[in-house]
């Protein structure tokens, strides 16, 4: 089983990096294989709303505008499950993880003639609050909203603060185990 890990946040060893680390802990303990993106690593622009809103990615279910998108785009088409990890920030996903799922899911929702990259697919999506701890429940119900529209199978929704940081990374690590045993 192939899964992708994606890390949404800027900040190289804070919170949304040791969550993307117990995921790839948890799958370790499987045969599944791992590939860890860090998004802000990426050149991702917004989404330009092409054409009146639906440039090529309504009908050929590709963005045209030219940068890293694409080429994570594609490999994203090889993986059988997700697991996203962003930073909350004012009750949201992080900036970088809104322009790319505003432009992945443009392509991807909207692909009724064959299943889109997440279609059926489990995904665990993590909202990393080390601030105040607030906004996780509306950062992970507007997470659940995205697969939602993608018709993803979600596996689990992980809040993570950093009050209660060891028990989650745990859970964090458990819950990506139980994905790729569950779906073998």
């Amino acid at each position: 089983m192939n899964i992708m890990v994606l890390t949404c946040s800027p900040n190289r060893d804070g919170l949304t990096a040791a969550c993307g680390k117990a995921a790839c802990q948890g799958i370790g303990e499987t045969k599944g294989e791992t590939l860890l993106i860090r998004l802000n690593d990426l050149k991702i622009s917004n989404c330009q709303a092409c054409d009146n809103g639906w440039g090529t990615c309504l009908k050929e279910h590709e963005c045209q505008v030219q940068d890293d998108f694409q080429e994570l785009h594609q490999s994203m088409k090889m993986m059988d499950a997700f697991i996203v990890i962003t930073p909350v920030y004012w009750g949201e996903m992080s900036e970088s993880a809104k322009a790319f799922f505003d432009r992945l899911r443009r392509c991807e929702a909207t692909n009724r003639d064959v299943k889109n990259i997440f279609d059926g697919k489990p995904v665990i999506a993590v909202a990393a609050a080390g601030g105040s701890g607030g906004g996780v429940l509306t950062c992970l119900s507007s997470m659940e909203r995205l697969f939602s529209h993608m018709r993803a199978e979600v596996f689990d929704l992980i809040g993570i603060t950093r009050k209660n940081r060891s028990y989650k990374l745990e859970a964090i690590r458990a819950a990506a185990k139980e994905m790729v045993i569950t779906r073998r």
